[in-house]
């Protein structure tokens, strides 16, 4: 199929934009037109092609602190997920509608996931169902129609078996209630957290019963025009106040559906899309995935914790109160991919809770830190944080009745998993700078420098001068990868990115110069990154990154911890002596696409090799990628758990394959477009810009500028020796000559900028169906197909004809 138009010496975007035209440098304002956000946000819509009978097949909704998994077992299963049921993170019910099978066994069924309005459609034996997670009150809504007026629903909200929780009614609601101390477990808070939810039914003749002691029922008819509506609701709740005053507001506020799509709509305009197309269908199913992170992300942004842990996500959970990994606890290696996406996305307040987590635990992780780390100032920040910043995580359930309690960040503890691992608190810290240079907010710098200040301080008195004047980390972790090394490629890049961060930032606030200044004498005496002798036939001189400089140590996990220094930590970039040696490196690395977490896509991108980036996506997808919601099973034994990272990658990759701004403040733009790849779309960057790019056929064609200061800007683009056209607005201002792909750009703030090499301009083109499909890619696929006799073609679900 052609992919690209010549339109002559305009950009069109092909999207249709009420006439079918979007004239991007007639406006200065991003160009994507909100009829054009729908239709591309729609494209990763899932589609439901039968019953989703299985908790494996769930689709999920959320508002940030409460999350719903639905499928078709036994008519319609919910299961309500909050982020504070802790330190268990049990779920405040399952709710389920028996009377449904009338949905979900006719042959015509059918659904839709509709990313844009946050909404579940089904429908199939004359009904239709439209479901969401409210944003005006914790409540899940399901609208039914259709229903026939003269056969009750009966609709029951249950516990499992190891729950003891209080049941009760009241008139047409009944709920369930519990709470517990959390004060049996290592690390244990000895706070009191719980669980609440309630089920109201709006019809006729509505009542609640109490079956047993873990399951009440509501039973009601539909109204006249077969229309009946549940109010699911699952408030905070922890015993304070009464259930009833406690979930009253959730079950009575009145509904208005028109605010939930309201607040996603406007989600979807301010976070950036990207569109993406190539033969092979990767780039398509790539921007599939990225969209739904983005709407995952969304999801699970709660207000006072983040409501993904350990890569998962948790809010969408079918598993009922079952987690592999300790529920209590928090990975940064597996969130970190998230605040990047959510950054690159131009969404940095998706991003809030997680700064929370550990700025509202610094007094705990001074004190973890001080008993823990030999009495040290500042915060070793562990890799497994327990929510109340204790370095503590355990495994056990029913799958795994022994408890394994492991430590981070504990000089007493067994060489084992991330007990010495120090550089956690310095990523975060990084993450504090690189929101504030990206968003300019003084205020959000204010409160979370201490973040990095303390990660600093603590990195600072832990180095030791050794017998060559110079400063080392011993014993430290090359992460999960090596135990009790020296000098750890992760604590060198550490250092190296967060104290000269920490000294700018110390600068911005005017703090701490004393401080700053034995950061930066520090860094000049800490050692280079290490290396190792390359194994690559025909290069037996050459090196490659190591993970330490115990080079010989063995490997305990599936981590290319050389390759940290590229990304996270920035510390190699293109201008770098260092950037070949990373290159190799990567072509090199130990471990090749060896987990849902597995960086292989950003760093090929980081380090310009689009097509490894592009085969990297592809592999990690056919490995991982096994549910139809689009996300990933790093185990795949039970429980069944929905791995969000996966996601998350991929979503991070696309932006950098677009866009990339280097330490030095470098804007690399199109720096790892994968051969053959035609995409659009948008990334965020320092001090508020964004960058929208357009490649086709994997060549980069023109890329707009938004949001410029009067501020120089240093480029590169694959352009080399090249004339460079640059519209100011819709006026063509000047021609710059680049060299090697480089020059330097002096915008006058206030305006829009766009470049490109050629007045004839290729016209990437996509696939501007907004019909839910399913997507597949090799082995993978996301949504579900019709069964084998299927309706006829050209049938199309009532919820479809809007």
């Amino acid at each position: 199929m052609n992919r690209y138009l010549t339109f002559p010496g305009h950009f069109m975007r092909t999207s249709l934009c009420i006439l079918g035209i979007c004239l991007a440098f007639l406006r200065n304002v991003s160009p994507a037109c909100a009829t054009d956000v729908a239709e591309n946000v729609a494209r990763s819509d899932i589609a439901i092609g039968q019953p989703n009978v299985l908790p494996s097949q769930a689709m999920g909704l959320g508002n940030g602190d409460l999350g719903a998994a639905f499928w078709s077992a036994d008519g319609l299963t919910i299961q309500l997920n909050r982020i504070d049921t802790l330190p268990y993170r049990r779920s405040p019910g399952r709710i389920v509608l028996p009377d449904l099978k009338i949905m979900t066994s006719d042959r015509g069924f059918r659904g839709r996931l509709r990313l844009y309005d946050g909404v579940l459609e089904e429908s199939g034996g004359g009904v239709v169902l439209r479901a969401w997670v409210d944003h005006d009150a914790d409540r899940v809504v399901v609208d039914l129609t259709g229903l026939p007026t003269t056969s009750p629903q009966h609709i029951q909200l249950h516990l499992g078996a190891q729950r003891t929780p209080t049941a009760f009614v009241d008139r047409d609601s009944g709920f369930l209630t519990e709470t517990w101390r959390d004060d049996r477990l290592p690390g244990a808070s000895r706070r009191v957290f719980g669980s609440l939810a309630g089920v109201r039914v709006l019809g006729r003749q509505s009542h609640a019963i109490v079956l047993d002691a873990r399951t009440v029922e509501v039973t009601a008819f539909p109204d006249a025009s077969g229309h009946l509506r549940l109010i699911a609701a699952a408030p905070s709740f922890d015993g304070s106040r009464s259930a009833q005053d406690v979930i009253r507001n959730a079950l009575t506020l009145a509904v208005n559906p028109a605010h939930t799509e309201q607040w996603w709509h406007a989600y979807w305009q301010r976070a950036h899309g990207i569109e993406a197309t190539s033969d092979d269908g990767v780039a398509r199913y790539a921007e599939t995935l990225r969209t739904l992170y983005l709407f995952a992300a969304a999801a699970h942004a709660g207000s006072t914790l983040p409501g993904s842990q350990a890569g998962i996500a948790d809010l969408f959970s079918s598993s009922e109160d079952d987690h592999f990994w300790d529920p209590a606890a928090y990975w940064f290696w597996n969130t970190r991919m998230q605040v990047a996406a959510n950054l690159a996305a131009g969404v940095p307040e998706l991003n809030a809770s997680v700064f929370a987590l550990y700025r509202n635990n610094l007094d705990a992780l001074k004190q973890w830190t001080v008993h823990h780390m030999g009495g040290r100032p500042g915060i070793c920040v562990p890799e497994t944080m327990r929510f109340n910043g204790k370095g503590v995580e355990y495994e056990s359930d029913q799958f795994r009745p022994v408890v394994i309690v492991t430590h981070s960040c504990d000089l007493a503890w067994t060489p084992t998993s991330n007990a010495r691992t120090l550089s956690t608190g310095a990523e975060i810290g990084l993450w504090v700078w690189r929101t504030y240079l990206q968003t300019g907010d003084r205020r959000f710098l204010e409160k979370n420098y201490p973040l990095m200040a303390e990660a600093a301080r603590f990195l600072w008195s832990y180095q030791h001068r050794g017998a060559d004047g110079l400063l080392h980390t011993s014993p430290s972790n090359a992460h999960e990868t090596q135990m009790d090394v020296t000098d750890p490629a992760t604590d060198i890049a550490a250092i190296r990115a967060l104290y000269p961060a920490t000294a700018a930032a110390a600068h911005e606030l005017n703090v701490d110069a004393d401080f700053a200044g034995k950061l930066l004498h520090a860094l000049n005496e800490t050692p280079a990154l290490p290396q190792m002798p390359s194994s690559a036939g025909g290069d037996l001189d050459g090196r490659i990154l190591a993970a330490s400089y115990d080079v010989h140590a063995p490997y305990v996990n599936g981590e290319n911890i050389g390759l940290e220094a590229v990304w996270p930590y920035g510390v190699i970039g293109m201008d770098s002596a260092l950037f070949p040696v990373a290159r190799k490196t990567f072509m090199q690395r130990p471990f090749k696409y060896a987990a849902t977490w597995s960086y292989d896509p950003v760093q090929a991108a980081h380090l310009g090799l689009g097509a490894e980036a592009a085969k990297a996506i592809f592999e990690l997808v056919q490995q991982y990628q096994v549910y139809p919601n689009g996300m990933a099973a790093l185990l795949h034994d039970m429980p069944s758990e929905f791995y969000l990272e996966q996601t998350a990658v991929t979503a991070l990759a696309l932006s950098d394959m677009l866009v990339i701004q280097d330490a030095d403040h470098l804007v690399r733009v199109g720096p790892a477009i994968p051969p053959g790849w035609t995409m659009h779309g948008t990334v965020a960057i320092q001090h508020g810009v964004s960058v929208e790019v357009t490649a086709v056929q994997g060549q980069l064609v023109s890329f707009t500028l938004r949001g410029v200061a009067a501020t120089p800007l240093k480029l590169m683009t694959p352009w080399q020796d090249a004339r460079i056209q640059v519209w100011q607005d819709n006026t063509m201002q000047q021609v710059i000559s680049s060299h090697e792909g480089r020059f330097t750009f002096q915008p006058d703030g206030g305006h829009v900028y766009r470049f490109a090499v050629s007045k004839d301009l290729p016209l990437p083109r996509f696939d501007a169906s907004a019909n839910a499909t399913v997507k597949s890619l090799g082995r993978a696929s996301i949504g579900l197909g019709p069964p084998c006799c299927a309706p006829p073609a050209g049938y199309v679900p009532a919820s479809d004809n809007d």
